[in-house]
């Protein structure tokens, strides 16, 4: 099982996403973690929408603001926008995959964004390994 730990800037819509993506997909091959480099108070309510469409319930998520524990306790730190201030762990591997801020955007809107996370997060899981 790998520690896969997704960080955006508010940790209220993508990294929200992109955990409950991974956590409905993980098939125990997955351990999930989010945080955000700057946190908002809450969770996004079309984010718990659209994870509650797959069966995942977020409603007891908060955000979270990203630390070097979280990063060390990781295997895999996935940035969800680039530039992303993070710290830097000998033997975690980060990947950036630049998605769109969700900000405003109804459940409709962020169905497309969820099934590309679906698509990453499954290939993810099936390539690799806990670091060393």
């Amino acid at each position: 099982m790998i520690t896969v730990l997704f960080v955006c800037v508010h940790n209220a819509g993508r990294s929200q996403l992109a955990a409950g993506v991974a956590e409905s997909v993980g098939d125990g091959r997955l351990r999930v973690a989010s945080a955000g480099t700057d946190p908002e108070d809450h969770v996004s309510d079309v984010v718990i929408g659209s994870l509650a469409e797959i069966g995942v319930d977020w409603t007891d998520h908060t955000p979270t603001r990203l630390t070097r524990e979280a990063v060390q306790a990781a295997d895999v730190v996935v940035a969800l926008k680039p530039g992303l201030d993070l710290p830097r762990v000998d033997g975690v591997r980060y990947e950036t995959w630049p998605l769109p801020d969700p900000a405003g955007w109804d459940v409709d809107g962020i169905r497309p964004l969820r099934e590309h996370l679906r698509e990453r997060i499954e290939s993810l899981a099936s390539t690799s390994t806990p670091a060393p």
